[in-house]
Parts: structure tokens; C-alpha cells; sequence
């Protein structure tokens, strides 16, 4: 497999991964998250969850699968290139 197959992937996973991590922090704990700063304290009825609360949890998981692909696919990459 070429080089710029892994640079392509290293450049994903270290966007992926600043990502998560900002997604992660916006997440509302027990008392409270930065979430609320940002819109995310607006209630709907339904489930006692926002709007804005389940799109940052779909948004977080789909960062963190495409997270573990990277990690995945350069873990093959790496196994091709010492074989």
C-alpha cells in the first residue's frame, strides 16, 4: 500500500481525535456541562433529553467509529508494511 494511504489516515486520526475530545467535554455531566453554554441547556418534552443533547451523542459516536477505523485500518497498513 502507498505512504499517503497512512499520512492520509495519521492526518484523519489526529482531526478525529480533537474532535472527540471536544465533543466528549460538550456532553452534559451530572451537574451540568459546557453543553449548556452553547444551547444545548434548551428542554424539549420528549424523554427529558434536547435536541441538541442527542445530536451531539449521534455526532460523538459517528466521530468515534470513524476514530477507530483510522485506528484500525493503520494497524493494517502497518502489518502489511513489516510483512
Amino acid at each position: 500500500m502507498p505512504i499517503a494511504f497512512a499520512y492520509t489516515l495519521i492526518v484523519l486520526l489526529i482531526i478525529t481525535s480533537i474532535l472527540l475530545t471536544l465533543l466528549i467535554l460538550l456532553h452534559r455531566g451530572k451537574g451540568g456541562g459546557m453543553s449548556s453554554m452553547f444551547g444545548g441547556g434548551v428542554t424539549s418534552s420528549l424523554a427529558g433529553s434536547s435536541v441538541a443533547e442527542k445530536n451531539l451523542d449521534r455526532y460523538t459516536v459517528l466521530v468515534g467509529i470513524i476514530w477507530f477505523a483510522c485506528i484500525v485500518g493503520l494497524s493494517f497498513w502497518l502489518k502489511v508494511q513489516i510483512a
